[in-house]
């Protein structure tokens, strides 16, 4: 009793016929397999390009609608600036000193790297 035929009250499914290829483009030949995009420093910059644009715009607004002069002094200095102004500067400032520790920090960090591989090697 060797049949192809199941035997039981099971019936046989049909094989699924496989999905058709996608259609060609006109006046092209055979189809690539698609790649994935990678994230490149080119993509990298360009969206760091457009964030700095936002930010722009918004310290732009910022400052235009905040442009009551305030007075300032600072160790016998007097002098009176607008006050989105003022207070962009005082940002700047802050970001510059936060640049300062951290290439100090960095600074330190590459000494040190460069004396471990030097005692490294002297092994």
């Amino acid at each position: 009793m060797t049949s192809s035929e199941p035997t039981g009250p099971y019936e046989a499914t049909p094989p699924t016929p496989p999905a058709p290829p996608p259609p060609a483009p006109t006046g092209a030949g055979p189809v690539s397999p698609v790649k994935e995009v990678k994230f490149t420093r080119a993509a990298a910059l360009w969206s760091s390009v457009i964030a700095g644009l936002l930010i722009l715009t918004i310290l732009l607004v910022f400052i235009a609608q905040n442009t009551e002069s305030a007075s300032f002094a600072f160790l016998g200095w007097h002098w009176s600036l607008p006050l989105g102004v003022a207070i962009l500067m005082a940002a700047v400032a802050g970001g510059l000193l936060t640049v300062l520790a951290g290439a100090t920090r960095i600074f330190q960090l590459r000494r040190a790297a460069k004396k471990n591989l030097k005692a490294a090697r002297q092994i």
